[in-house]
């Protein structure tokens, strides 16, 4: 099988059964599947997606996760997937129908691991004044995504695909391994860097991947999504999540991509030390930009006093653990994937986690 589009799920029935009927516009004359991790949902998900399965133009498979987290789910889902390829989006997305093939022909084209493309907004409600989608602080919270209208190297003056539009080569992890949970999303959390974690793995284990301009998705942009307060606690658990990776994995907590560490830098209760200065000249930046009725500025430097509120908390939390000790195993890759090799796979998930397959 050439291709495996993997969803993975929690609570969004609604959206989830808009995002599949994306998904069955995709033309490729390729053999194909679609498989619907459900991570814990309490809402009617399995019934949708049994609902839509018998008429599906493809396979329509579904797995029920039992462990929490969205990478908790994708690793189940690449263990089981039987595709070649397999491309990842999300529950709230509309895939463009040309999207495997452009995704395939970057990957042949190219000789890389993996490639992703640009996220473009798909508004629930109109966007505040406020908002200026040009700010890479906003961007990162809605998930969107413009690298431009040329191919570029991921992690080469820009940073990594979002989880909502990459595709991989399945060997990818088995040179990198699969995903790291402790990093990704949970419900009642935003922590954000299992994306980032395993990418930076990735690129040390020797993977190469590339922004594909011509790999659209649209991403639904919920109301809730717009309000100032998410953004406060979105950077907040990006905070969490950066303080983290710095203590698995040595990832400088700022700039990931800049520099990674063998021993702990110079900290106060777990925060490197470095940061300090810059926290105070943020809250003052932030005082004196809304003495001056720039509203937009200050609210900058408030999320990375945010930011810098979660990396402390989570910082003084790791001081007593190890440093630098994360590490995720590889992924069994049945080669040429055949249908009987990828069931005793997802026999095997079912075994080991409490999967349920249809």
């Amino acid at each position: 099988m050439r291709y495996t589009v993997v969803i993975s799920t929690y609570n969004r029935a609604r959206s989830l059964a808009e995002t599949l009927a994306a998904v069955a516009r995709i033309r490729t004359s390729r053999s194909w599947e679609v498989l619907v991790v459900d991570n814990h949902s309490t809402d009617d998900t399995e019934a949708v997606v049994r609902a839509l399965a018998p008429g599906y133009p493809v396979e329509l498979r579904y797995i029920y996760e039992t462990v929490h987290g969205k990478y908790a789910a994708m690793n189940t889902a690449v263990t089981a997937a039987r595709g070649a390829i397999i491309a990842a989006t999300d529950d709230d997305a509309v895939v463009d129908p040309e999207w495997l093939e452009s995704a395939d022909r970057a990957l042949v084209s190219l000789e890389c691991d993996f490639v992703g493309g640009p996220v473009t907004p798909l508004w629930q409600q109109a966007a505040p004044p406020w908002l200026d989608l040009s700010t890479p602080s906003i961007q990162k919270v809605l998930a969107l995504l413009d690298y431009g209208t040329a191919v570029r190297e991921f992690g080469v003056g820009i940073g990594w695909p979002l989880g909502v539009n990459v595709a991989y080569r399945r060997e990818a992890f088995a040179k990198a391994g699969l995903f790291d949970p402790c990093l990704g999303r949970k419900a009642g959390t935003l922590r954000s860097q299992a994306q980032r974690a395993w990418h930076l793995r990735a690129r040390a284990a020797g993977c190469r991947g590339f922004y594909v301009p011509e790999m659209r998705v649209q991403h639904r942009v919920e109301p809730e999504r717009l309000e100032r307060q998410y953004f406060r606690r979105w950077h907040y658990w990006h905070g969490i999540s950066r303080a983290r990776l710095y203590h698995c994995y040595g990832f400088d907590p700022e700039e990931p991509e800049a520099a990674r560490y063998d021993r702990p830098l110079p900290s106060v209760f777990g925060v490197p030390r470095r940061l300090f200065p810059k926290a105070l000249a943020s809250l003052r930046s932030c005082i004196w930009r809304r003495l001056r009725g720039q509203k937009a500025r200050a609210f900058e430097y408030e999320l990375w006093l945010c930011f810098f509120a979660g990396l402390a908390r989570q910082g003084i939390r790791e001081s007593s653990e190890g440093f630098g000790e994360g590490v995720i195993g590889p992924v069994v890759v049945v080669p040429d994937a055949g249908a009987d090799a990828a069931d005793e796979l997802s026999r095997s998930v079912h075994t080991t986690t409490g999967a349920g397959l249809i």
